[in-house]
């Protein structure tokens, strides 16, 4: 039975009942008021217009049962009446008002992963089925924008892996065009081995990223001041590192905190500095990863968090000495399992500020 029947045999059947209680408390009310009131006029043969004798029992009971009777046989056919006129606008009504959800139904299915961009239609009054429509168009929205950005990254995978075998391959034909010697079969293999190197560092990359995206497998309390730096040649590091203990899978927060000064010291300049601090304010511990380096356009920020991104502009350019452009995606994917807040901030003079900021635990 579908939603528009049911809906329409309870508006029906809420009326009827309602019906049904009225006829007998008015029933039960003119009964009483009869036997208390009812007084019968005779008019009789004698002289005079004077009324009869009331004690007449018999005819009073039968003028009386003749009321209530008619009384009765009205009432039935006027909720009779009453019932099939409920009824159909129970009918009409149910359809106006599941018109909206027969539009999102349909909808839904006109929806696919190629189709994504119809959205539900909102009916004017703010009432639930519209906030049913916004939120359903808001899910759509987050869909769309994942599954954008999934075939983004599929691509961006595709070529970051494609391009070191394409120079490979390059290598090799050049190479064994012809009589190499042993100087350009060395080269050669050199060449192989860069961009093997290449590839295997945007395997690791994607690995790491898949499995922070997953979350953390095992929860231990990890010390943030504890993990690991990475070394930073040519670079003046102040390290303030005062207790601040997380609930987290350790492998990941440690290489939470590698990546961040890894890309700290990547994307620096000669004499520069970086600056690693933690602590716990609020109750919440809290990462703080500064450095100076080039200028960072403010647009260009969000756009550092995406994979592949590299240099200061989140365009996808070189390969940033040695860098796949996965640090800072790895560090969001491992700050979102965390449930951990993640600010990027481009510094005046150049540089960034990063602030990751745990919950409480």
């Amino acid at each position: 039975m579908t939603a528009r029947a049911r809906l329409t045999i309870l508006f029906t059947g809420l009326v009827l009942a309602a019906g049904i209680a009225l006829i007998a408390i008015t029933y039960v009310l003119v009964r009483q008021g009869l036997e208390r009131r009812f007084t019968v006029l005779l008019l009789g043969t004698g002289s005079g217009d004077l009324p009869p004798s009331p004690r007449d029992p018999p005819s009073a009971e039968q003028l009386r049962e003749q009321v209530v009777g008619d009384l009765l046989t009205r009432s039935a056919l006027a909720l009779a009446v009453v019932t099939a006129l409920a009824a159909v606008l129970g009918w009409l009504v149910a359809g106006k008002v599941l018109r909206p959800i027969r539009a999102m139904t349909a909808t839904a299915h006109r929806l696919s992963a190629e189709h994504l961009d119809e959205r539900v239609p909102v009916t004017a009054p703010a009432d639930e089925l519209a906030a049913l429509a916004r939120t359903l168009n808001g899910m759509l929205d987050r869909i769309q924008r994942g599954l954008d950005g999934h075939r983004l990254f599929v691509a961006n995978a595709a070529h970051e892996l494609r391009t070191p075998l394409a120079t490979m391959r390059t290598a090799v034909d050049v190479t064994l065009d012809g009589d190499p010697t042993r100087e350009e079969l060395l080269a050669m293999a050199a060449d192989v081995r860069t961009e093997t190197e290449r590839s295997q560092r945007t395997l690791d990359g994607l690995l790491v990223l898949a499995r922070s995206q997953t979350g953390p497998r095992r929860r231990s309390r990890v010390d943030l001041a504890s993990a690991p730096l990475p070394p930073a040649t040519g670079l003046t590091v102040t390290a303030r590192l005062a207790p601040a203990v997380v609930d987290g899978e350790p492998a990941l927060i440690t290489r939470l905190v590698e990546n961040l000064v890894d890309n700290a010291v990547r994307h620096n300049r000669p004499g520069g500095w970086v600056e690693v601090s933690t602590g716990v304010e609020d109750g919440r511990p809290v990462l703080r990863v500064g450095n100076s380096g080039p200028e960072i356009e403010e647009e260009a920020v969000a756009r550092l968090l995406e994979p592949f991104a590299r240099g200061t502009t989140g365009e996808r350019v070189g390969t940033d000495g040695g860098g796949v452009g996965l640090g800072l995606s790895i560090v969001r994917a491992i700050s979102d399992a965390h449930d951990a807040d993640l600010t990027l901030t481009a510094r005046e003079g150049g540089g960034l500020d990063v602030e990751v900021r745990f919950a409480g635990s």
